[in-house]
């Protein structure tokens, strides 16, 4: 397939978007800048200070450096040579700190032993507010730079509020990481802290940023074109992103996309091949004389010789001259066996095979093809053992050229300006915790008969039902909405003012999740929705029964990458809503 051509912006005036793809362990940039009537192009930011060449796809490290003060020294760096020894002596390096932000849950206790901690009175937050001010600045400085003959266009994007962000991030992440990204890019003044500025921020799954970026460098296999499943391996630093598509042909729009199973993130990047490779480095060197020499092999493994590894033994420089044939160190490097190193990849390769088959299985089509992209789809290692598996499948195996493994930034852009994928599926079961009415006939309601409770409108109650308003697995549009209804009873009318709600997900095992009680750990909140003051203006008097009663709806879209939750009621026979960035109880009616 040739690649995606592109039709003429059509907004009214000039913008710019700006895609930053922050991952564990490499970041980059691209950028667009749409002029009404011109085809948009993507471009990446190829210039940063310390940048050890010019040109190309470039990323630099995901590093910072921090002086005992807390105040940024370096950024974007691996090695300090530019810099003298007695001035870096007492900085502390940062990295990985993206892992820092995941979701807590038991799906990701694992990770956090093995992540590097945070310094001293430094919140994951404020870490991305320093590296997003930096890949900000240099992204200015750039543009300002490639297109000399327009000096005043970044100060009219600023005074016009013309510039969009868009943020990638892990499939697994949710309402709360993407709220906290928020902030951090609210901090770092890329946008005012205003409705207007936080929604000129975006975020889209790495997952959907590749497949957009293989659509527009026409990526194409026939099966895909035929409408057949293509599933998207974003191996990354610290994540694996799964993502499943088809080809739209209904879709009037050509290369129209829809998710066609739940996507899935795993904690099994390449840092964890290094932790691994750490750990048994560790038990051989530990009380030797090389013990002071684990931090520089360890380095060196996970920055050159692990992306190396083929079926053989693996030496990697250990910065000594000193010989040692039972502890495997000569001629300055520590050999690994082959079998050892091979150890280091396989639960990372099991995770990927694993999930391919997991997703074949609860696609809703044929899924023929598989594209690994990422940085760590540079390992041959880890490619050519996964290939094994996909032939074994009947599955085509692709991996594209690095130009697209490190260009998620570009593919950040072209998700806002292309627009590709036209319906997601929901990950988890989304509703709200309310007080069911109690059934005699139900099993489950007796078996919870102690906690019945009577309500003012003198009805039997339960606590702690979750009510699912949007199902797992459901295909949801970007103009589908999924609704409940809704009613809450009080003697003191004050007590409707100002009403908060959560919406909870539930990420456990069972298919039919029904009390927030059972398997409590495996719901969060989402997101809570805040009325403004409005629902009490509804509110009714039943005289019969002394108490006040209003009634609203609850209204779920997931169509596009975030999720938007609304109170809804009547005024007059009029619906009236209120959006709100999603804790209170509520009564399913």
């Amino acid at each position: 397939m040739a690649p995606l051509v592109r039709s003429p912006y059509t907004g009214k005036s000039r913008r710019l978007v700006i895609a930053f793809d922050i991952g564990t362990t490499y970041s980059g940039v691209s950028y667009s800048i749409l002029t009404p009537g011109e085809v948009p192009e993507i471009y990446p930011v190829t210039r940063f200070p310390h940048q050890g060449h010019v040109g190309g796809n470039c990323k630099i490290p995901t590093v910072i450096y921090y002086d005992k003060q807390g105040k940024v020294c370096a950024t974007g760096i691996d090695d300090l040579g530019d810099f003298e020894p007695d001035e870096v002596e007492d900085w502390t390096k940062v990295q990985w700190f993206k892992m820092h932000l995941r979701p807590k849950s038991s799906a990701t206790s694992d990770a956090a032993d093995q992540i590097t901690p945070l310094p001293p009175n430094k919140t994951v937050i404020d870490i991305f507010v320093d590296f997003m001010e930096y890949l900000y600045d240099c992204t200015r400085k750039y543009i300002q730079q490639t297109f000399p003959n327009q000096p005043d266009f970044l100060a009219s994007m600023d005074r016009n509020n013309a510039i969009d962000f868009v943020l990638t991030h892990p499939n697994g992440w949710e309402g709360s990481q993407q709220a906290q990204m928020r902030q951090a890019a609210v901090r770092a003044r890329l946008v005012p802290d205003t409705d207007a500025g936080r929604a000129r921020v975006r975020f889209v799954t790495e997952g959907e940023a590749s497949l957009h970026l293989c659509i527009q460098r026409g990526l194409m296999t026939p099966e895909m074109e035929r409408g057949e499943g293509v599933l998207i391996v974003d191996a990354g630093g610290g994540t694996i992103d799964i993502s499943a598509y088809s080809r739209n042909l209904a879709a009037k729009e050509k290369d129209t996309f829809e998710e066609i199973a739940a996507a899935q993130c795993f904690f099994q990047g390449s840092i964890y091949v290094t932790n691994r490779a750490r750990r048994f480095i560790e038990n051989r060197l530990n009380g030797s004389k090389f013990q002071g020499n684990i931090k520089y092999i360890v380095n060196e493994f996970d920055k050159r010789s692990k992306l190396t590894f083929r079926n053989k033994p693996l030496y990697v420089p250990a910065n000594t001259q000193e010989r040692d044939d039972k502890l495997g160190i000569r001629l300055g490097a520590l050999r690994l066996d082959k079998e050892d190193v091979a150890g280091f990849f396989q639960p990372s390769i099991d995770c990927i095979v694993n999930a391919v088959k997991e997703q074949r299985r609860t696609a809703k089509k044929t899924i023929s093809t598989v594209f690994l992209v990422g940085g760590f789809a540079a390992s041959d290692w880890l490619y050519n053992q996964i290939e094994i598996s996909m032939k074994s499948l009947g599955v085509k195996f692709f991996r594209p050229d690095s130009n697209v493994n490190k260009a998620v930034a570009d593919g950040g852009v072209s998700y806002f300006i292309d627009h590709s994928v036209t319906a997601r599926v929901s990950k988890h079961a989304c509703g709200a915790r309310c007080n069911t009415v109690y059934d005699s006939n139900d099993q489950e309601h007796r078996q919870r008969s102690s906690q019945v409770f009577r309500s003012v409108d003198g009805c039997h109650r339960l606590p702690n039902s979750f009510d699912i308003i949007l199902p797992k697995d459901t295909k949801v549009s970007e103009t589908k909405e999924f609704r409940r209804s809704y009613n809450r009873t009080s003697t003191n009318r004050s007590d409707f003012g100002y009403l908060s709600d959560p919406v909870l997900c539930y990420k456990g095992s069972s298919p039919h999740p029904r009390w927030t009680d059972v398997d409590a750990g495996s719901y969060s909140t989402l997101c809570n929705i805040v009325d403004n003051g409005q629902l009490i203006n509804t509110s009714r008097y039943v005289s019969n029964g002394g108490y006040y009663f209003i009634e609203y709806d609850i209204i779920l879209a997931l169509g596009l990458t975030e999720l938007a939750a609304q109170y809804a009621w009547k005024e007059n026979g009029v619906e009236k809503r209120f959006e709100s960035f999603p804790s209170g109880c509520l009564r399913r009616s």
